[in-house]
């Protein structure tokens, strides 16, 4: 069902004009606006990098293997979901994996800037894109999946994220997400990301649980890299306002042939995974909950 943020009432239309109050949603770029001043004001991310990022993700061991292992995990955990939400979907890297991976599931993906949306629509031209606040999804009992990849470190209340998932979820449906891990890896690649924490394993478990989710699989990724990647941290330089600069502020810049070696261990890692290890240390942490079938909403 959608729901009118204005007078907080479900109901079922094909388009988004309220029968109960008749409020409609905004455009900006040509898609639908839930929250058209945070498009402008909002501290948790750089617009002006889904440039670089639409450049950079298709060859990115980081992307690329992050994604691979996203398709394994949804696979074996979402048979055939017909509803699929992303949360944050930024250029639609993520998004397009999806329609990979589910090419009959209606697909829909929000963000809250909207100079994002348009190279998602690009890479997925059937999914309904909008521009939203994760505080306020409009939608209650809708989607089968919610994915949320590295999206809930850059917003402040976390908590209250998961709950309106947890709403937004039909009984039986679940959420898959992503966040980087481990307080003691903060480095200035996370205040260039806007991060506003690091996660254990531990926490995010017990604030799933809270909302009303029942945690059904975690594991850890970027594993065997990550004494790796606390030496980078550490022999970091200091950041510049370059374009180069920006790269090697978010861990982008790396020769091809540092790239391929280290695609080439993302596989092996990606394998153990896949035979059932649960890595318990790593860069990122993958949890993935569910809503019990027949629970109501909060």
């Amino acid at each position: 069902m959608k729901l009118c943020l204005n007078c907080q009432r479900s109901f079922t239309a094909a388009d988004w004009r309220c029968p109960h109050c008749g409020h409609v949603p905004g455009e900006r770029n040509g898609f639908p606006t839930f929250a058209p001043r945070l498009a402008e004001l909002n501290d948790g991310f750089n617009p002006g990098f889904f440039q670089l990022m639409v450049e950079v993700e298709p060859s990115h061991f980081w992307f690329v293997s992050r994604n691979r292992i996203l398709r394994d995990a949804l696979r074996k955990h979402f048979t055939a979901p017909a509803s699929v939400l992303e949360i944050g979907c930024g250029t639609g890297f993520v998004l397009s994996a999806m329609r990979a991976e589910f090419p009959k599931t209606n697909l829909s993906a929000s963000d809250i800037y909207t100079e994002g949306l348009g190279y998602a629509k690009r890479r997925v031209p059937d999914a309904f894109v909008f521009q939203m606040d994760a505080l306020h999804i409009p939608f209650r009992d809708e989607f089968d999946l919610i994915g949320a990849f590295d999206v809930l470190e850059h917003i402040e209340d976390d908590e209250a994220v998961l709950a309106q998932i947890y709403q937004a979820c039909k009984g039986g449906g679940g959420v898959a997400l992503t966040v980087p891990q481990h307080r003691w890896l903060w480095s200035r690649m996370d205040d260039f990301a806007h991060h506003k924490r690091r996660y254990t394993r531990a926490d995010l478990e017990k604030k799933l649980k809270q909302a009303g989710f029942k945690v059904e699989y975690a594991t850890s990724f970027i594993s065997i890299l990550l004494p790796l990647m606390l030496a980078a941290r550490l022999l970091r330089k200091p950041a510049g306002c370059e374009m180069e600069d920006q790269m090697d502020a978010a861990g982008l810049s790396i020769g091809t042939l540092t790239n391929a070696v280290l695609s080439m261990v993302m596989a092996v890692e990606r394998n153990l995974i896949r035979i059932g290890l649960r890595l318990p240390l790593g860069g990122s942490l993958l949890i993935i909950a569910r809503k019990p079938i027949n629970a109501g909403n909060n």
